[in-house]
């Protein structure tokens, strides 16, 4: 790449007018003074590669990859880093030289800088984690938090399937329990993880007997729209610590721009107020 080629980014998904992501990285960039732009690509899964392969000759940089594309796009990369190819998915695209496709997830790195911020006196090894969703992103968050000492993992999935895959994923440290149950390891746990996308705005909300969250819990949720979702809610009125889902989508992003651009951006105030804009 020429000196003088504008570096070029974006996030590929289908659909993906919602994405926060150009807000975030379009903010990092004027900040910064970096001459480059980020934008968002709605691609068919039957173009995912010859766009992918198409996008070094255009001057793209790298690319965050979404829904529904995670999975598919290890199958198209070169090269796949350790984490990704444990969580299945991938998040963040870097193109090297020749156009060569490097693969990586940040979404478990988001999560625990995001829960390290919020929760600092949160300790991984003194009680077991709750989990609800057995997900892309759940598979994420799991691995984030054995990474981190975590001794136990409450696993609860609407579909129960699902969530004994991952129990054969990630190993032993990992107990399922059926969702109507899903009360009871919230009452377990020191942390309490919502990765499902109940609570959203749009979808039903989050039905699970939650009495059991006191001031010694942890609670976050990886919805952030809205910020204050019904679990946090009612975490707070219990006395629980709470963390938003947008720090996650902040910090996912920073090791991808940071790639990208040649610069480590600042998670700041204006940073999430950028975002929520």
């Amino acid at each position: 790449m020429t000196a003088t080629r504008i570096p070029l980014a974006g996030v590929i998904g289908s659909p993906i007018a919602h994405s926060k992501s150009p807000l975030l990285h379009g903010h990092w960039l004027k900040t910064y003074g970096i001459a480059g732009h980020y934008i968002p690509m709605e691609v068919a899964a039957d173009d995912l590669e010859a766009v992918l392969r198409m996008m070094p000759k255009m001057g793209f940089v790298g690319c965050n990859i979404t829904i529904p594309h995670k999975e598919k796009v290890l199958s198209i990369a070169d090269q796949v880093t350790d984490r990704a190819t444990l969580i299945g998915a991938a998040n963040t695209l870097t193109f090297a030289a020749e156009g060569k496709i490097i693969a990586d997830n940040t979404d478990g790195y988001g999560f625990m800088e995001n829960l390290r911020r919020g929760a600092p006196g949160w300790d991984p090894t003194a009680a077991p984690a709750a989990i609800l969703g057995a997900g892309g992103a759940a598979r994420a968050v799991i691995s984030a938090l054995l990474d981190a000492g975590v001794p136990e993992i409450l696993l609860s999935n609407r579909t129960r399937t699902r969530a004994d895959q991952l129990r054969e994923d990630f190993g032993q440290r990992l107990h399922v329990v059926d969702w109507v149950q899903a009360g009871n390891i919230v009452e377990e746990a020191g942390l309490v993880v919502n990765t499902t996308s109940l609570g959203m705005l749009g979808k039903p909300e989050l039905r699970v007997p939650l009495d059991g969250i006191d001031g010694r819990t942890v609670v976050t949720d990886l919805v952030y729209n809205p910020l204050k979702t019904h679990l946090l809610q009612v975490a707070d009125a219990a006395g629980a610590t709470t963390v938003d889902g947008l720090g996650m989508l902040i910090w996912q992003a920073v090791p991808g721009f940071e790639r990208w651009f040649g610069q480590r951006p600042e998670v700041d105030e204006a940073t999430r107020q950028a975002v929520l804009a």
